[in-house]
Formats: structure tokens, sequence, C-alpha cells
């Protein structure tokens, strides 16, 4: 008997694997626009280019974000805020944990 993986399930794992590889960059993009609003001041305007470049609209599609003038607000507005991803991130996950405990505990 031959094992037989179902390639359906395969394509999307190696799709959802690309995906976080690709929000990655955009999580890279974002800590480099902060740290050159820090630097320069100039963080917002940096990640808007970026995000509208033909280069920035491949990569967030393949995050699976839509690059449309929404996000790009958004992730302007996330650069002048100042606040690395990595703490963004995990701000966000203590405080979803710290809900899910309120809630089982209830």
């Amino acid at each position: 008997m031959t094992d037989f993986v179902d390639g359906t399930a395969f394509n999307y794992e190696q799709g959802q694997r690309a995906r976080k590889l690709f929000a990655a960059v955009v999580l890279a993009a974002l800590d480099d626009a902060i740290a050159d609003d820090k630097k320069y001041g100039n963080g917002p305007e940096q990640i808007a280019r970026w995000a509208r470049s033909r280069d920035g609209r491949e990569v967030l599609s393949c995050a699976g974000i839509d690059p449309n003038e929404r996000v790009v607000s958004g992730l302007m507005q996330f650069v002048s805020n100042g606040v690395r991803t990595s703490v963004a991130l995990s701000r966000e996950e203590s405080e979803r944990r710290q809900a899910a405990e309120q809630a089982e505990a209830a």
C-alpha cells in the first residue's frame, strides 16, 4: 500500500507558508518605516510610497492584504504610532490571552 498525499492539502499548506513569508516582509517594511520616522521624521511617507509602488502592492497582495488606499492609510497610521511590530503583536497576543482567561473564568 502506498501513501497518498492529497495535492490540494499540500498546495494549501504551501500557499499559507508563502502568505506568512510575505506577511513577514510587510512587518519588516513597517519596522523600517518606524525607524525612518524616528531618525528622519518621514516614516509614514516612506511606507505609503512603498505600499503604492508596484513591488509593495505585489507583496501586500501575496500576504493576503488588499493594497487599497484604506490599507495605505492604516499602514501610515501604524507607523505614526511608532510601536514596533513585535511589541504590537506581543501586546495584542497578551490581551487576547487575558480576555480568553477572563471569559473562561466567568
